[in-house]
């Protein structure tokens, strides 16, 4: 049976030259304003300078991207570096986080699901039932049940397309990178799935220029997965040049994050009990947070769904940094501020909106007694 996937796209936006300094509020926490002055005196008028309002990579703040090349934890010697290693070199190029790649994916029993799709054993009610017996939202801000977003998109007029912005940062957010840069093939295992499911005729990929090495990542691992197809007729994949015809003749679009699709693979291998049983507070399932701010660890981190701000900090981050007093934090996107008062309420959907916040995508910036006042607001604004 050949998977009626038409095409697969990663769409690049091009990676501008010079250097973009993030001035979101966990690289401005960390000192990238004042980076963004002192640059354009150390590099001299033949770099341009430019702040970028995220670059995804908060867990590092503060971050630069210097002619292509992402530099976290960035001074002016580290970007400077970086501007040497590209010289001739090209922003793609760049070093790469060590990731799964398709061969051992394959070896460990990777697009088993995929082929059980393709030879009946799998069909796409069964697997619909599944996703919502596991509780598995979209984990882009949005919220709404899987299964369910899964089966209007199944019944909307033909041609379909399963859309996945795969590398578009938002303030504070960087799970997605996370898990795309490690395990990319579980993504897009889910991905060729969710196409299956519903009856897509396209995939598209889209990749900010914010995320070069992501999307040559992507590209790497796409055509070695082209050259030894795990099933029999798997599309080749199509360049972006064709995404503009391919929009207009596809107007039933599945729209989903990344990470969402991650954990399909796993909920059709383990079963939908192993992703819903998860939870605490009585909560169900599992959830990735973007942790970044004045914690001693920050980084991507899995708990279960329902864990509090208070239980996050002390249990999964280490606690504040050294010197710091726990005074406030963003639980979502753009948004309030709440204050540590309120540190014991779950962080899940449905439970921060009486206080006038969400847990959007789970990205969670921690501020101390040192950011409280006119820099916290300021902070906020320049996100909002």
């Amino acid at each position: 049976m050949v998977i009626p996937i038409a095409a697969a796209e990663i769409v690049t936006c091009g990676v501008p030259q010079g250097v973009r300094v993030c001035t979101g509020l966990s690289c401005a926490l960390a000192g990238g304003e004042d980076l963004l002055v002192r640059l354009p005196d150390v590099l001299g008028p033949g770099m341009p300078v430019a702040p970028a309002p995220c670059l995804g990579r908060c867990d590092g703040a503060p971050a630069v991207l210097a002619d292509g090349r992402p530099v976290t934890g960035a001074d002016a010697e580290a970007v400077l570096a970086a501007i040497d290693a590209a010289a001739g070199a090209g922003a793609c190029a760049a070093p790469r986080a060590e990731h799964v790649g398709y061969d051992a994916y394959r070896a460990a029993g990777g697009y088993g699901l995929l082929q059980d799709c393709a030879d009946g054993r799998l069909d796409p009610e069964s697997v619909v039932v599944m996703l919502m017996a596991s509780r598995l939202r979209g984990l882009g801000g949005g919220g709404e049940p899987t299964g369910r977003k899964w089966r209007a998109a199944r019944n909307a007029p033909a041609p379909r397309l399963l859309a996945v912005d795969v590398g578009v940062p938002a303030p504070g957010t960087f799970k997605d990178r996370h898990y795309l840069e490690r395990d990319p093939h579980r993504f897009l295992e889910g991905a060729f799935i969710a196409a299956w499911a519903i009856g897509a005729g396209t995939i598209r990929l889209t990749v900010g220029p914010e995320f070069p090495d992501l999307a040559a990542l992507l590209a790497d691992e796409l055509a070695r997965l082209r050259a030894d197809p795990p099933v029999p007729g798997l599309p080749h994949v199509v360049s972006g040049a064709a995404r503009a015809a391919d929009v207009a003749a596809e107007p039933s679009r599945l729209v989903h994050n990344p990470e969402t699709l991650y954990w399909v693979p796993d909920i059709l291998g383990r079963g939908a009990e192993w992703f819903a049983a998860r939870g605490k507070h009585g909560r169900r399932g599992l959830r990735s947070f973007s942790v970044s701010g004045r914690v001693r660890e920050p980084g991507v981190k899995l708990v279960p769904a329902g864990t509090t701000m208070r239980e996050l900090l002390d249990e999964h981050c280490g606690g504040m940094q050294d010197g710091h007093v726990f005074y406030a934090y963003r639980p979502g996107g753009a948004g309030v501020l709440l204050p540590a008062a309120l540190a014991d309420v779950p962080l899940d959907f449905d439970t921060l909106e009486r206080y006038g916040s969400s847990i959007g995508a789970g990205a969670i910036v921690v501020l101390s007694d040192r950011d409280a006042g006119r820099a916290a607001a300021l902070g906020m604004a320049a996100i909002s």
